[in-house]
């Protein structure tokens, strides 16, 4: 394959990566901003407001890169709003509980997702997706006040273990048709098109795993 071509699939997965991570974080934003006013208490909602501003900061870290690629950051979101949305429609919570569910189950696949595709990508990108994994603190205060949540009230578990695999479904079905749809890694596989199938399917059973084992740590049944 020639560099010229080769180097054109590169450029394009980095701008689709970069636009579904952007909207993805503008999307937690949007959702954390909005679920807040569920919280039980003014502690609870602090929490989530802080969470939000986080996630803000996220998508402007990815807004710059994309911009000192050249590329508009609203173009290369655009590819993808459409099947995000659809993703948060699919899986409205229901109340607080569902919600802070929901943020800790997207905020820890989505940050399994980005270590699994960094070592694909150029150090200044992996740069950049490095500042956005620095959710991990993030996971963790969820983790905790879900482990709280769950002490409180034992009988939530079997509602929320229910909720964690809807949302775990509905996450990789997402990523799968996006995958699909954007032809996602080829070009940047030897192989081509059938490697990278072969490592799309790795990705979301290492996804899917290291789901179960944060549903175990809760207690919940994944």
């Amino acid at each position: 394959m020639p560099a010229g071509e080769l180097n054109a699939r590169y450029d394009k997965f980095v701008v689709d990566l970069l636009g579904v991570i952007a909207y993805g974080e503008l999307s937690a934003f949007e959702r954390l901003s909005s679920d807040a006013r569920y919280s039980p208490t003014l502690h609870d909602r602090a929490l989530l407001g802080k969470l939000a501003v986080a996630e803000f900061g996220h998508f402007e870290l990815v807004c710059a890169r994309l911009a000192g690629m050249g590329m508009d950051a609203e173009l290369a979101m655009a590819p993808f709003q459409r099947e995000i949305d659809a993703f948060h429609d699919r899986t409205r919570p229901a109340d607080w509980y569902e919600s802070l569910m929901k943020a800790y189950v997207v905020d820890t696949i989505s940050e399994d997702f980005y270590a699994s595709v960094s070592r694909f990508l150029d150090a200044d990108t992996q740069s950049v997706i490095a500042e956005v994994r620095t959710g991990e603190t993030e996971s963790t205060v969820l983790a905790a006040r879900l482990h709280q949540m769950l002490a409180d009230d034992p009988k939530l578990s079997s509602r929320l273990a229910l909720w964690g695999r809807r949302l775990v479904g509905e996450a990789l079905t997402q990523a799968q048709r996006v995958g699909r749809r954007q032809r996602f890694l080829v070009g940047l596989m030897p192989g081509g098109a059938e490697q990278a199938a072969g490592e799309v399917e790795k990705i979301m059973a290492s996804l899917t795993r290291n789901h179960s084992k944060r549903m175990s740590q809760l207690g919940l049944t994944a």
